[in-house]
């Protein structure tokens, strides 16, 4: 899912007062993170994910397989924090600019 970038700045208004709910730990992007992100996506449409400074792959692998795993669009990445977009499959909270 390609986003343009008014749609991302849209995306990065909603996010700012979000809290990440999602966490990658040591282990990095493993199947059951990959899960959490894609039941979070389903939940909120909108997410934040942090990645810890413990992880042993880096920043951008990690969001590149959540990305991959999931299927979600990236809005936004500020060092350890990333903002990630997947629209619901049904009833989709979300009206995004054309």
């Amino acid at each position: 899912m390609d986003l343009t970038g008014k749609q991302k700045a849209f995306l990065r208004g909603l996010a700012h007062d979000l809290d990440p709910v999602v966490f990658v730990g040591k282990e990095g992007a493993s199947e059951a993170v990959i899960r959490k992100t894609h039941l979070e996506l389903e939940a909120h449409e909108l997410i934040k994910v942090r990645v810890g400074d413990g992880a042993e792959e880096d920043g951008d692998t990690i969001v590149a397989a959540l990305l991959a795993g999931t299927g979600a669009a990236l809005a936004q990445r500020i060092g350890h924090v990333a903002v990630l977009y997947r629209r619901k499959r049904k009833q989709a909270k979300l009206i995004l600019p054309k």
